[in-house]
């Protein structure tokens, strides 16, 4: 009789078996991504994260670096990897809109446009604001030939953040009570004119 089979024929447990980490990451983004869009960033605790994903939470800090690195990470798988379309394009930016209108500005955008404490997270938060909203737009204007690509870029990711800030915070009375889809075309204006007149 071998081994292993002597140890379970005397009663004695079988060793545990060592949790596979890419398993256990996969289920910890999975329990992120449904919490995260059900509850949001701030109601959602790392110890909601580890029971439903039935993993130690402690790993999340493993894993990923922390909660923001973790929401960072949920907002990349919800997105996909497709490029996305630039500002300027009329869905993209409806989209946009009408996220924000029903989430606020999610912590890794208030992250990456507000002062923070943690200068890992704030950066995380920047690149992925870059990616997601700068990029794409450098590229239709670098396409189209219009001068200081990057700038104009940068320029118009600048205006929408604060347009969205603003209106969030209800800092300006009738932008924050705008309809979005009144406010489309308006913004739209706004963040076309940041590139020169033909």
């Amino acid at each position: 009789m071998t081994e292993p089979a002597q140890a379970e024929q005397v009663g004695e447990p079988a060793p545990a078996r060592r949790r596979d980490a890419a398993r256990s990451r996969e289920l910890l983004l999975e329990a992120a991504v449904a919490l995260f869009a059900d509850r949001g960033f701030e109601r959602t605790t790392t110890r909601e994260i580890g029971e439903r994903a039935g993993v130690d939470p402690a790993l999340i800090a493993r894993y990923f670096g922390g909660k923001m690195q973790l929401y960072l990470a949920a907002v990349r798988v919800e997105q996909g990897d497709a490029a996305p379309a630039d500002l300027l394009d009329e869905d993209r930016l409806r989209d946009l809109l009408d996220r924000f209108d029903r989430r606020g500005p999610g912590p890794s955008f208030q992250a990456a446009v507000l002062p923070g404490d943690s200068t890992e997270v704030q950066q995380a938060a920047r690149t992925h604001l870059y990616e997601r909203l700068v990029a794409p737009l450098r590229d239709r204007f670098a396409a189209e030939g219009v001068e200081r690509a990057q700038l104009r870029a940068e320029l118009a990711a600048a205006a929408f953040s604060g347009v969205i800030l603003a209106r969030s915070s209800g800092a300006f009375g009738e932008l924050a009570q705008t309809e979005s889809a009144e406010l489309l075309p308006l913004l739209r204006d706004l963040l076309d004119g940041s590139r020169p007149a033909r």
